[in-house]
């Protein structure tokens, strides 16, 4: 499955469910961990990981395997490494207070400028 049709689902996933705040982040040359970060707010704990549950039954049944889940259990922010997009759902309170927006949105420094080279 391509990148973008996985993201495509990921993102329906989530409207569909009422994941609010939806968020696409191009990451491609700021890691090689991952290609785009997709971080969604959620109600509540439960509400985060109902959302996880139903993006990982959709990607599933498209025959994508996902990586790993972390945070699952009574969690306010669950994450979900599909490979080239991870998945961030957070409540209100742990997205405020993590940014990971702003994290993201720094630009690259090359390092020959930052030793003075």
């Amino acid at each position: 499955m391509q990148t973008k049709e996985l993201l495509k689902i990921v993102e329906g996933v989530l409207d569909d469910r009422k994941g609010q705040e939806i968020t696409v982040l191009d990451v491609i040359g700021k890691t090689s961990v991952t290609d785009y970060m997709v971080i969604v707010t959620a109600t509540s704990e439960r509400h985060a990981k109902s959302l996880a549950d139903y993006v990982l039954v959709e990607v599933k049944e498209n025959g994508f395997k996902p990586l790993g889940v972390e945070g699952q259990q009574g969690s306010d922010w669950v994450l979900l490494d599909l490979g080239d997009i991870i998945l961030h759902v957070m409540t209100a309170q742990a997205r405020d207070f993590y940014q990971l927006e702003k994290l993201w949105s720094v630009e690259r420094v090359d390092n020959s400028e930052v030793l003075g080279e």
